[in-house]
């Protein structure tokens, strides 16, 4: 009754605090509800409570947590968010993944973020053998993920590291092969909502890529065009079709898909800045951002990117 309660606090009286106690209360009366632990763990995250907490939540009710992939995904997720990717790395490492509906996508996710993570922290220390077994590994996904790469599937910040570690090895051939690899796939901006759709972000690196080519002119067009489009939809009002299916994040609690939207916008036009070299400007739209959602791992890598970027 309480975690139904909850629901109808959060969803239709839009009271997030009220949803919270009573949801809180009915994890309490039950500890042993994985589902409601679940449940719990979202609105806190929906609330941007941080991630230590949340992780904190997870790690007092490890039995739950390891006999749900939802949960255990979350945990790795928090491991992500706070930058420990090889602890992140060892759980993917650990567990066989089941598909389920509303996941597809998100172990995936997690694991192509935790290696490419890795393969940065190698790069900036000039370790660039090391960078390239770890870009390696992210590009071939293992079977205990459950889910494959789906056909036209492209990866352009895998390849714009690749070059650019080749590059630092001295590997000429290699690395412009891999920066073409890097420019490759769909360069229109979209409303990303669908975990399929093209992202943003492999825009960028596009961009990134056409300047490691020598027509940086092409590069900064693309980057040029994440702002027009951020830009110009900022303001649209948004509507999922009853009938869409695989849609990321949209659980038990609905979420202001308005503001979701302006988020994408955001992003979008911070990646923009950030490949101008704008970087006052792009850390700007990722901490507006990260204002309204806390664990947008885009944002939150990206906006480690202008330190990356500035050394480079």
């Amino acid at each position: 009754a309480y975690r139904n309660l909850s629901l109808a606090y959060y969803n239709k009286q839009q009271d997030a605090t009220k949803s919270l106690s009573c949801l809180t209360t009915a994890f309490n009366l039950n500890p042993e509800d994985g589902r409601v632990l679940m449940e719990l763990d979202q609105l806190c995250k929906l609330q941007n409570s941080s991630h230590w907490n949340r992780l904190q939540l997870l790690e007092e009710h490890p039995d739950l947590v390891s006999y749900r992939d939802d949960l255990y995904l979350e945990r790795i997720t928090l491991y992500n968010l706070l930058g420990d990717f090889e602890t992140a790395a060892a759980l993917l490492s650990e567990r066989t993944f089941h598909p389920w509906e509303g996941g597809e996508g998100k172990t995936v996710s997690q694991y192509l973020i935790c290696y490419t993570e890795l393969a940065k922290e190698h790069i900036i220390s000039g370790d660039f053998e090391r960078s390239l077994e770890f870009l390696d590994t992210a590009s071939a996904y293992p079977d205990n993920l459950g889910e494959g790469q789906l056909p036209g599937t492209i990866h352009n910040d895998l390849h714009y590291l690749q070059g650019f570690s080749y590059e630092g090895l001295f590997r000429k051939a290699e690395s412009q092969q891999a920066y073409w690899a890097a420019t490759k796939g769909d360069s229109k901006p979209v409303q990303a909502f669908f975990y399929n759709d093209p992202q943003p972000d492999q825009i960028f690196y596009q961009g990134m890529a056409w300047i490691k080519l020598g027509d940086p002119q092409k590069g900064k067009q693309l980057f040029q065009s994440l702002i027009d489009f951020g830009a110009l939809h900022y303001a649209d009002p948004i509507r999922i079709d009853y009938f869409a299916v695989s849609l990321p994040d949209l659980l038990v609690f609905d979420k202001d898909l308005n503001m979701k939207n302006r988020n994408h916008c955001d992003y979008m036009i911070g990646l923009g800045h950030l490949g101008l070299g704008n970087y006052e400007k792009a850390e700007a739209h990722f901490q507006q951002l990260l204002k309204e959602d806390n664990s947008h791992q885009g944002a939150i890598t990206h906006l480690n990117m202008i330190t990356f970027l500035s050394k480079q």
